[in-house]
């Protein structure tokens, strides 16, 4: 698999960057129907849901990373990433094979999020 990294924003619409911590598992959701963007990528995480979106703008994706349009047709409808970095607005996360992901979400279930 080809390595991806991505700059996920939009954190300010939910709940800001308190979600994001470095090795953290998120998933992939292509909004196919997303009235704003046709290739929009939503960003979830397990029981707390949408918390941003893979950039799509020449203003918001960050140097060497993807832009959600040029990602789109590489995943299927989700796909796993693991955040890479954490800025004060945004962060990068690295596409992963679905396998490792939900391995490691398996793992993880007990591991709570704290705000």
């Amino acid at each position: 698999m080809e390595a991806y990294f991505l700059t996920i924003v939009g954190q300010k619409h939910y709940y800001g960057m308190k979600p994001y911590k470095v090795g953290r598992i998120v998933k992939l959701i292509k909004e196919a129907d997303n009235e704003f963007d046709s290739e929009a990528i939503r960003v979830d995480l397990p029981f707390i849901g949408t918390i941003g979106y893979v950039a799509n703008s020449t203003y918001t994706v960050y140097a060497g990373t993807y832009s959600a349009g040029r990602v789109y047709d590489k995943i299927t409808d989700y796909a796993y990433a693991r955040i890479a970095f954490v800025t004060h607005s945004s962060a990068i996360a690295l596409v992963v094979p679905a396998e490792e992901a939900e391995k490691e979400q398996e793992i993880n279930d007990n591991d709570a999020i704290v705000f």
